[in-house]
Order: structure tokens, then C-alpha cells, then sequence
């Protein structure tokens, strides 16, 4: 599988994710409305990718699975208002463009950042598949998402950076599979949950994806440029945060991301050639500039 053909992959899951919340929100016209809308366009779409592959290697239809896809960019993008916002992280640019709360105002940013975690919720109610599975694909979402997964990471993130002790690896490690990991692990398993089959060997390959991808996003964080990288640069080793750079080096946190991309590899044995697109994925999280 090429890279080209991995762009076109990702491209694809975009697409489909972003077609779906902008037919969700057809003939809304609000300034929240707008800026949700907003919010979700112009990433990667990695996530959505993940649910996609995922569902292709388990046997479920790409129209089956598209409202997960759609769900899951939603949810991320919900992250992304609310961690941007002055009280938080205080970003100004986001994927190359103002933050929604710049582009807009605090008070829009908020409510459409909670627009959109209940949008991905009235996503997942349109998965086509059997409705006991639905449920657990439901319920392990909202785990992610809630306070044993995403928000529970980004709580750690926070009071990291109010204590004189900076966090140790271990520490890191955890609060970043939350943070990141939690997310992702979900969107790679999607598939398997809907299928009713094991998703062992993509949950093993969804936690070495998402370590390396943070791993990488600290490396970008040194090495990258604004421009590139769609937003500020530097914001942590200025801060003096910990970060899997400070503590490992920039040589060697690039040589444990690159260690976790061949395991993750290795965990799709199962599925032989039919998971080149998700070998190539993993690849990718290493090699990108943004």
C-alpha cells in the first residue's frame, strides 16, 4: 500500500465524516450551527480512517459504518473548540486557521463544542448493525470520551502543569492514553465491536498507534513549524512541561515512536495483507509534519 494510496484513504474517511455532519446540520444556519460545521472540517480525519478500516476488515459496509466514522470526528472535534479556549491550552490557530473561539467568541465556542459531542452521539444511534452491539459500541465510546479516557487525560494534562514536579514517564504514559490514546483506540476496534468479533489485536495496534502519535506530536512540537503544523509551536518546552522528549531526547523518544509503529505493525499478523492500509497508517504518524 502506498502512501498515495493512504492519502486517498484518508481523504476518502474525511470526506464521508465531513458529508455526514454537514447533511446533520443542513438548514441550521446559526452561528454555533456555523461553527461546528467549521470545527470539523480540514484535518487529518485519522479517526474516522481508523472506524472505516476497521469496519472493513470485520465484514461491515462502508454506509454501515460511516455514522461512526462521522462520530467519532465530531467527538475529537469537540476536543479540539474546548481545549483551544483561553482557559485552556489559549491557541489562537488551529489546523492552519483561528481557532473557533477567535473566529467567533468564547460563548460560541462553548455551546458548539457541546453541540458537537451530542451530535456524535445522535451519529452513533445511525450505525447499521446488531442493537446489542450498538450498545457496547456506545458505551465504549462514551467511556472513551468521558472521564476514564479523554477528559480524564486532559484533566491530567492540566494539573500537570500547576505542580513544581514535573510528571515522570510513567505519569505521561498514562495521561496520554487517555488524552490521545482513548480515541483512538476506539476508532480502531469500531469495526470489530460492530461485528461481534475480537478486537484484540487492534486494541494492541490502536495502543502503540496512539502512544507513537503523541510521542510524535512532542517531536513535532520541537522540530516542526507553525505554518506546517497548523498550530503553535514550542508551547511546551517554553512552558516547561514534561513532554516524552524532554524526558527521553529527541533521538530516542523518535526511536521508541518508531519501535511502536513495528509493534503495532506486528499486531495486524492476523489479518495479513488485508491491514496494509493500517500498516501504512501507522507508518504515517511518524513521518508527518503536522
Amino acid at each position: 500500500m502506498s502512501h498515495v494510496d493512504l492519502q486517498s484513504a484518508l481523504g476518502q474517511a474525511r470526506d464521508a465524516a465531513e458529508g455526514w455532519v454537514r447533511q446533520a446540520l443542513d438548514g441550521q444556519d446559526s452561528p454555533v450551527a456555523q461553527a461546528m460545521e467549521y470545527a470539523c472540517m480540514g484535518g487529518k480525519g485519522l479517526r474516522g480512517f481508523l472506524v472505516l478500516e476497521s469496519a472493513r476488515l470485520h465484514g461491515i459496509s462502508k454506509p454501515s459504518a460511516i455514522p461512526a466514522a462521522a462520530a467519532i470526528e465530531c467527538m475529537h472535534a469537540y476536543s479540539l473548540v474546548h481545549d483551544d479556549m483561553p482557559c485552556m491550552d489559549d491557541d489562537a490557530l488551529r489546523r492552519g486557521q483561528p481557532t473557533v473561539h477567535v473566529k467567533w467568541n468564547e460563548v460560541t465556542a462553548v455551546l458548539a463544542g457541546d453541540a458537537l459531542q451530542s451530535l456524535a452521539f445522535q451519529a452513533l444511534c445511525q450505525v447499521e448493525c446488531d442493537p446489542a452491539r450498538k450498545i457496547t459500541l456506545i458505551d465504549g465510546f462514551a467511556r472513551a470520551a468521558g472521564i476514564a479516557g479523554m477528559v480524564g487525560g486532559q484533566e491530567m494534562d492540566i494539573a500537570a502543569e500547576s505542580v513544581a514536579d514535573p510528571l515522570n514517564l510513567e505519569q505521561i504514559t498514562r495521561l496520554q492514553a487517555g488524552k490521545t490514546g482513548a480515541l483512538i483506540g476506539w476508532s480502531a476496534t469500531a469495526g470489530a465491536i460492530m461485528a461481534g468479533d475480537d478486537p484484540a489485536a487492534l486494541k494492541t495496534y490502536s495502543r502503540c498507534l496512539g502512544l507513537a502519535f503523541q510521542i510524535w506530536d512532542d517531536v513535532l512540537d520541537i522540530e516542526g513549524d507553525a505554518e506546517t503544523v497548523g498550530k503553535a509551536v514550542g508551547k511546551d518546552a517554553d512552558a516547561g512541561k514534561a513532554t516524552f522528549v524532554s524526558l527521553l531526547g529527541l533521538d530516542a523518544a523518535k526511536a521508541r515512536a518508531s519501535g511502536l509503529v513495528t509493534q503495532a505493525c506486528d499486531a495486524l499478523a492476523v489479518y495479513g495483507s488485508q491491514a496494509d492500509t493500517l500498516r501504512e497508517a501507522a507508518r504515517f504518524v511518524i513521518s508527518r509534519a503536522s
